[in-house]
Protein backbone atom coordinates (compact mmCIF):
# COMPACT_ATOMS: atom_id res chain seq x y z
CA UNK A 1 0.00 0.00 0.00
CA UNK A 2 3.01 2.71 0.31
CA UNK A 3 4.08 1.78 -2.87
CA UNK A 4 0.72 2.90 -4.25
CA UNK A 5 0.35 6.02 -1.54
CA UNK A 6 4.05 7.28 -2.75
CA UNK A 7 3.53 7.00 -6.66
CA UNK A 8 -0.10 8.58 -5.91
CA UNK A 9 1.39 11.60 -4.22
CA UNK A 10 4.25 11.65 -7.01
CA UNK A 11 2.15 11.20 -10.01
CA UNK A 12 -0.54 14.75 -8.00
CA UNK A 13 2.41 16.57 -7.92
CA UNK A 14 3.04 16.11 -11.54
CA UNK A 15 -0.72 16.79 -13.04
CA UNK A 16 -0.77 19.68 -10.63
CA UNK A 17 2.29 21.40 -12.19
CA UNK A 18 1.00 20.31 -15.58
CA UNK A 19 -2.17 20.73 -15.75
CA UNK A 20 -1.90 23.80 -14.03
CA UNK A 21 1.08 25.16 -16.10
CA UNK A 22 -1.58 24.39 -18.90
CA UNK A 23 -3.75 26.65 -17.82
CA UNK A 24 -1.42 29.16 -17.28
CA UNK A 25 0.01 29.18 -20.49
CA UNK A 26 -3.78 29.18 -22.04
CA UNK A 27 -4.16 32.59 -19.62
CA UNK A 28 -1.13 34.19 -21.28
CA UNK A 29 -1.81 33.02 -24.49
CA UNK A 30 -5.87 34.40 -24.05
CA UNK A 31 -4.51 37.47 -22.25
CA UNK A 32 -1.76 38.11 -25.67
CA UNK A 33 -4.58 37.01 -27.98
CA UNK A 34 -6.60 40.09 -26.25
CA UNK A 35 -4.01 42.70 -27.36
CA UNK A 36 -3.25 41.22 -30.85
CA UNK A 37 -5.04 41.90 -34.03
CA UNK A 38 -7.57 39.09 -32.75
CA UNK A 39 -8.64 41.55 -30.01
CA UNK A 40 -11.78 42.42 -32.37
CA UNK A 41 -12.98 38.69 -33.11
CA UNK A 42 -12.79 37.65 -29.44
CA UNK A 43 -14.75 40.21 -28.24
CA UNK A 44 -17.41 39.59 -29.75
CA UNK A 45 -21.03 38.98 -27.79
CA UNK A 46 -20.91 35.68 -28.89
CA UNK A 47 -17.20 34.93 -27.71
CA UNK A 48 -17.95 36.63 -24.73
CA UNK A 49 -21.17 34.39 -23.80
CA UNK A 50 -19.17 31.98 -24.39
CA UNK A 51 -16.52 32.84 -21.95
CA UNK A 52 -18.75 33.78 -19.44
CA UNK A 53 -20.27 30.44 -19.24
CA UNK A 54 -17.06 28.64 -19.23
CA UNK A 55 -15.63 31.03 -16.20
CA UNK A 56 -19.37 29.80 -14.81
CA UNK A 57 -19.73 26.05 -15.78
CA UNK A 58 -16.28 25.28 -16.44
CA UNK A 59 -14.58 23.45 -13.41
CA UNK A 60 -16.88 20.53 -13.58
CA UNK A 61 -15.17 20.15 -17.15
CA UNK A 62 -12.03 20.65 -16.08
CA UNK A 63 -12.42 18.26 -13.33
CA UNK A 64 -14.30 14.88 -15.48
CA UNK A 65 -11.21 16.09 -18.05
CA UNK A 66 -8.91 14.41 -15.60
CA UNK A 67 -11.02 10.80 -16.54
CA UNK A 68 -10.43 10.78 -20.26
CA UNK A 69 -7.43 10.51 -22.17
CA UNK A 70 -6.58 13.58 -24.76
CA UNK A 71 -9.23 16.03 -23.65
CA UNK A 72 -7.42 17.21 -20.06
CA UNK A 73 -4.68 19.48 -21.40
CA UNK A 74 -7.29 21.10 -24.10
CA UNK A 75 -9.60 21.44 -20.75
CA UNK A 76 -7.32 22.92 -18.97
CA UNK A 77 -5.76 25.64 -21.95
CA UNK A 78 -9.03 26.80 -23.19
CA UNK A 79 -9.92 27.42 -18.83
CA UNK A 80 -7.20 29.41 -18.99
CA UNK A 81 -7.32 31.24 -22.26
CA UNK A 82 -11.24 31.78 -21.12
CA UNK A 83 -10.01 33.27 -17.77
CA UNK A 84 -11.95 31.25 -15.46
CA UNK A 85 -11.26 32.49 -12.02
CA UNK A 86 -8.92 30.83 -9.63
CA UNK A 87 -11.33 30.04 -6.88
CA UNK A 88 -13.40 28.02 -9.24
CA UNK A 89 -10.16 26.60 -11.21
CA UNK A 90 -8.40 25.47 -8.46
CA UNK A 91 -11.04 23.06 -6.81
CA UNK A 92 -11.51 21.65 -10.03
CA UNK A 93 -7.58 20.54 -10.47
CA UNK A 94 -7.21 19.38 -6.99
CA UNK A 95 -9.97 17.17 -7.30
CA UNK A 96 -9.74 16.02 -11.13
CA UNK A 97 -5.99 15.68 -10.29
CA UNK A 98 -6.56 13.82 -7.36
CA UNK A 99 -8.78 11.23 -9.12
CA UNK A 100 -6.16 11.18 -11.95
CA UNK A 101 -3.53 10.16 -9.51
CA UNK A 102 -4.80 7.43 -7.43
CA UNK A 103 -6.47 5.74 -10.76
CA UNK A 104 -2.79 5.99 -12.56
CA UNK A 105 -1.05 4.85 -9.28
CA UNK A 106 -3.43 1.63 -8.37
CA UNK A 107 -4.18 0.46 -12.31
CA UNK A 108 -0.30 1.67 -13.25
CA UNK A 109 1.01 -0.42 -10.71
CA UNK A 110 -0.99 -2.99 -10.97
CA UNK A 111 -0.32 -3.69 -14.64
CA UNK A 112 3.32 -3.00 -14.24
CA UNK A 113 3.10 -5.70 -11.57
CA UNK A 114 1.35 -8.00 -13.80
CA UNK A 115 3.83 -7.38 -16.32
CA UNK A 116 6.64 -7.83 -14.16
CA UNK A 117 5.51 -11.47 -12.62
CA UNK A 118 4.91 -12.14 -16.54
CA UNK A 119 7.99 -11.32 -18.11
CA UNK A 120 9.49 -13.11 -14.77
CA UNK A 121 7.64 -16.43 -14.68
CA UNK A 122 6.80 -16.75 -18.49
CA UNK A 123 9.94 -14.26 -20.84
CA UNK A 124 7.61 -15.88 -23.91
CA UNK A 125 4.37 -15.35 -22.84
CA UNK A 126 5.27 -11.70 -21.72
CA UNK A 127 7.19 -10.54 -24.58
CA UNK A 128 3.93 -11.98 -26.86
CA UNK A 129 1.81 -9.95 -24.83
CA UNK A 130 3.66 -6.79 -25.11
CA UNK A 131 4.09 -7.74 -29.13
CA UNK A 132 0.32 -7.80 -29.15
CA UNK A 133 -0.26 -4.72 -27.40
CA UNK A 134 1.87 -3.13 -29.42
CA UNK A 135 0.71 -4.52 -32.79
CA UNK A 136 -2.80 -3.42 -31.74
CA UNK A 137 -1.48 0.41 -30.80
CA UNK A 138 -0.18 0.31 -34.12
CA UNK A 139 -3.29 -1.39 -35.72
CA UNK A 140 -5.25 1.58 -33.88
CA UNK A 141 -3.47 4.45 -34.98
CA UNK A 142 -3.06 3.65 -38.59
CA UNK A 143 -7.14 2.57 -38.77
CA UNK A 144 -7.28 6.33 -37.66
CA UNK A 145 -5.14 7.66 -39.96
CA UNK A 146 -6.83 6.20 -42.61
CA UNK A 147 -10.26 7.35 -41.57
CA UNK A 148 -9.57 10.26 -41.15
CA UNK A 149 -7.60 11.04 -44.92
CA UNK A 150 -10.58 9.80 -46.44
CA UNK A 151 -12.39 12.34 -48.75
CA UNK A 152 -15.68 12.95 -47.09
CA UNK A 153 -17.70 11.80 -50.33
CA UNK A 154 -16.09 8.31 -50.49
CA UNK A 155 -18.41 6.96 -47.82
CA UNK A 156 -20.97 8.34 -49.69
CA UNK A 157 -22.66 5.87 -52.12
CA UNK A 158 -22.70 6.26 -55.76
CA UNK A 159 -26.11 6.79 -57.25
CA UNK A 160 -24.67 6.72 -61.25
Amino acid sequence: MDKVALTAGALYVIILLRAGGTFAVGWLAGAGARRSRFAGRISSAKFLRAERAIQRWGAPVVAVSFLTVGFQTAANFLAGSMRMPLPRYLPALFVGGAAWALIYATAGLGVLEVLGRLFAERTALGVSAVAVLLLAVCGVVVYRRRRSAEPADATAPDHS
